[in-house]
C-alpha cells in the first residue's frame, strides 16, 4: 500500500471482506489518519487516495475488472456498509470494528481540522448542493479554513483550469463527491496533476446530506444493516434497478470472499 510510503506512519491491518480489502479500523481511528496525513508533506507521486465500499461497490468490483482495478488502487478502503460489519463478524477471522460512514466521518474530520489548522476543498454535487454544503460545514465550523469549492460538472478546458486552481490553492483534504465509477475515474485521472493536495476522499452522496437534499435513515436502520431499505423507499424509481441487480450479488460475495 501507498501508506509504505511514510515508514513509520500508521499499521494499518486490513481484512477481506467480499473480495475486497478493507482497513480495519473504525470512525475515529480514520478520522486522525486523514488528519495524520494531511499534516505531513505532500507525496511526490500525488495524494493520498482513500475510498469506500459497499453493497454497490462490491458488485461493481465484481463486474468489471476495470472499476475493479479503480478500487484496489486506493491507499485505504473503508467498509461504508453495516452488512460488511456483519459478515466480518459472522465469517471473518478479524471483525470490522464499525462500518465508517462518509457522512459520519465527515464532522469527525472537520472537527479536528478546524482544531489543527488542516484546510479542505469540497468538489462535487451540483452548484446548489455544493454551496449549501460548504454553508452547513461553516455554520458548524466556523473556523474550518475550505479554501476552495467546485460543483462536479466540469469538462474539458473548464475542468483542466479548475485542476490547475485545486492545485495552486493546495487544500489539505479533498472530499470529492462525484458517485460511483466517476470520483475513482476522477482520482486515476487526476492526481499526478494534484501535487500539493495531501489527500483525496471519495465521498458518495455526501454533500446530498449534508446539504439537506437527502435524509438518512432512523439509527436503527442503520445498526441492523437496512439503510438501503429506506433510501429505495424514498427513491424506488432510481433505486429500484440497482438494488434488485447488486444486492444478491453482494450477498453472494460477503457469503462467499470474506476471512
Amino acid at each position: 500500500m501507498a501508506f509504505h510510503d511514510y515508514p513509520a506512519f500508521w499499521d494499518i491491518e486490513e481484512v477481506t471482506v467480499g473480495g475486497a480489502r478493507v482497513a480495519r479500523l473504525d470512525l475515529a481511528g480514520t478520522a486522525r489518519l486523514m488528519i495524520e496525513a494531511a499534516r505531513r508533506p505532500a507525496r511526490a507521486n500525488g495524494p493520498l487516495y482513500l475510498t469506500s465500499v459497499n453493497g454497490e461497490v462490491l458488485a461493481r468490483r465484481r463486474a468489471s475488472r476495470a472499476f475493479a482495478e479503480l478500487v484496489d488502487r486506493a491507499d485505504l478502503i473503508s467498509a461504508d456498509g453495516q452488512p460488511l460489519v456483519f459478515a466480518s463478524r459472522l465469517l471473518g477471522e478479524r471483525s470490522l470494528p464499525e462500518r465508517v460512514a462518509t457522512t459520519d466521518l465527515y464532522p469527525l474530520v472537520a472537527a479536528m481540522a478546524e482544531r489543527e489548522g488542516v484546510t479542505f476543498y469540497l468538489y462535487g454535487a451540483t452548484e446548489e448542493v455544493n454551496r449549501a454544503t460548504y454553508e452547513e460545514t461553516k455554520r458548524r465550523f466556523p473556523g474550518l479554513r475550505i479554501v476552495g469549492r467546485s460543483h462536479g460538472y466540469l469538462r474539458g478546458e473548464e475542468l483542466e483550469r479548475k485542476i490547475d486552481e485545486i492545485d495552486a490553492l493546495a487544500p489539505d483534504i479533498v472530499w470529492l463527491a462525484l458517485g460511483v465509477p466517476r470520483e475513482q475515474e476522477f482520482v486515476i485521472e487526476w492526481s499526478d496533476r494534484l501535487r500539493n493536495v495531501k489527500v483525496i476522499k471519495t465521498s458518495g452522496g455526501l454533500f446530498d446530506f449534508l446539504a439537506g437534499a437527502k435524509r438518512r435513515a432512523p439509527m436503527w436502520m442503520q445498526k441492523a444493516g437496512l439503510e438501503w431499505a429506506y433510501r429505495l423507499r424514498l427513491e424506488p424509481r432510481r433505486l429500484l434497478l440497482r438494488y434488485v441487480t447488486t444486492n444478491p450479488i453482494a450477498l453472494l460475495l460477503l457469503l462467499r470472499h470474506t476471512h
